[in-house]
């Protein structure tokens, strides 16, 4: 009896457990219903018209952010290390100015909110070392329509890595670590653009005014006069010139080598590094189109501080403001006149006049 009654004993406790088992899951599966129910009510994951948390309006100074979608539905944050479009340098709250009743500002209201609310966030940012001359412009993620007619009125400011149409290209590395100097990767080919200015990079088989084929690291020390930069690049671009194409007969196909200059307010703040480039003999004061690139095909590999951008980028669209520089507060494009970028009519006096061929 003893045994059979310890039997029914432990059972008895079995079907116990089990009920509570049952009662348990019971309980679970309740309340994972009513969680589920409560969410549809509220717009949740069943909802037709919730809105995915979008980084571009979450990311704080510090963080970068990359997307492909032109309306940036597709932003993430990435580690600054790998290719971004964006480094936030600081928020700023545009109500005061703008409240609710405020129709939504065009692009040149962009640029000018972005000049008053974001120029000095980011110049603190970068420590007062802001090249203004440099590679990067001052932009903002702004909110687009439908959250500006809710009331929103944050933006983000960042830095960008901009074309001469403001066009975000890849980044790399925090900007309060990187080179600012305004250059571009040997074999990169930048476009002729409107009014006898340098435009955005595009593939070489394209028309364009020049193709970069180097980079020319100053020394540190005082700042050098432009005569004085002039003398050492020339050369230096015309030894790297001479590596680039082969010692092609530049001569022969009307194109001669010419460069880059740093001002003093870059080389204040490090920028101390110059393109090399080539481009067609210019006519008069104005640049002129070409088509193909000089490279040597069998010539050593490129050094590259980063994949070069050989293709045609995209004017930048919104809601992203227009980049701009600070200090000068203009755009990209202001900075690649011929009288800024390598005047084309210094060729280098001691360019190769070999007569071989680049094929």
């Amino acid at each position: 009896m003893s045994s059979s009654a310890g039997w029914l004993s432990r059972s008895g406790h079995i079907r116990d457990t089990r009920l509570v088992m049952v009662g348990a899951f019971l309980g679970a599966f309740l309340l994972l219903m009513l969680s589920a129910f409560t969410s549809v009510l509220a717009g949740g994951p069943l909802g037709s018209n919730r809105e995915k948390v979008n980084a571009a309006y979450q990311a704080v100074a510090g963080e970068c952010l990359n997307w492909e979608r032109k309306d940036l539905s597709d932003a993430q944050k990435v580690d600054c290390g790998a290719a971004h479009r964006f480094e936030v340098t600081g928020t700023a709250d545009i109500t005061g100015a703008y409240p609710k009743e405020a129709p939504f500002p065009n692009a040149e209201a962009w640029e000018k909110i972005a000049a008053e609310h974001c120029s000095q966030t980011t110049a603190t940012y970068m420590s007062g070392k802001l090249d203004p001359e440099g590679k990067y412009g001052v932009s903002t993620l702004n909110p687009d329509e439908k959250r500006w007619s809710d009331g929103y009125r944050q933006l983000r400011c960042g830095l960008q890595v901009t074309a001469p149409s403001g066009a975000a290209l890849p980044s790399f590395g925090s900007a309060k670590t990187q080179d600012q100097s305004n250059v571009y990767d040997p074999a990169v080919c930048l476009a002729l653009a409107e009014n006898n200015t340098v435009g955005d990079p595009v593939d070489c088989a394209q028309p364009h005014a020049f193709e970069i084929i180097g980079v020319v690291q100053h020394p540190e020390g005082e700042f050098l006069a432009t005569e004085k930069q002039d003398a050492v690049m020339s050369e230096k671009c015309a030894a790297i010139a001479n590596d680039y194409t082969g010692g092609a007969d530049l001569k022969a196909k009307n194109l001669l080598v010419t460069w880059d200059t740093r001002s003093e307010k870059s080389w204040a703040v490090g920028s101390r590094k110059a393109n090399c480039k080539i481009g067609a003999v210019p006519q008069g004061n104005n640049l002129v189109a070409w088509t193909g690139s000089v490279r040597n095909p069998n010539g050593a590999p490129l050094t590259t501080a980063n994949p070069p951008q050989t293709t045609s980028v995209k004017p930048q669209d919104e809601p992203t403001g227009a980049p701009l520089h600070s200090e000068s507060g203009k755009p990209p494009s202001e900075s690649g006149k011929p009288s800024d970028s390598g005047k084309p009519d210094k060729p280098s006096s001691s360019a190769p006049t070999t007569t071989s061929e680049n094929r």
